[in-house]
Parts: structure tokens; sequence; C-alpha cells
């Protein structure tokens, strides 16, 4: 579990399977909030230890393709093999 204000860990945090509890008014990676993987708290100490609290039982995954599939990279070794050629 993460507690940041910083954008780039929160999408850091579901890369590596950890929910993020925002201590902000807003975030830049709304799909992150829409699927349960963040959570704006502000700067509330309450509502920082009652997320803390909810996310240590939660058994939501981190397996929902957020940002691809991962067939990108296998398209992009492809073309690139096919112009080294």
């Amino acid at each position: 579990m993460l507690v940041s204000d910083n954008g780039g860990l929160q999408k850091e945090a579901f890369f590596n399977q950890k929910h993020c509890i925002i201590a902000r008014t807003e975030t830049e990676w709304i799909e992150l909030l829409e699927h349960g993987y963040a959570k704006i708290i502000g700067s509330s100490s309450r509502d920082m230890l009652e997320t803390y609290a909810n996310y240590k039982k939660s058994t939501l995954d981190f397996f929902t393709p957020l940002y691809g599939n991962g067939v990108g990279d296998k398209i992009h070794a492809a073309m690139l093999a096919l112009l080294e050629k």
C-alpha cells in the first residue's frame, strides 16, 4: 500500500499491485479510482486511517488491464525485426 500525493507513484502502485491512498484533492488517474485501486482522501488523517483499514481487508485483484493487454511490445518487436532485414 502506498500513501502519496505524486501522480506518477499512484500509477506505479497499480503496476506493483498495491493500493494507493491519494493525499490530494484530485488525481489524473481517475481509472484507478473507478476500479477501486486508489482513493482520494485529501489531508484527512481520519479518512487515511479508514481507507488504510479497508484496503488491508481488500481482496481486490490487480488483473484489470487498465493500460493495455501486453500485446503492444510484441507488435513493436516484430516491426523492428522487419525493419532490420
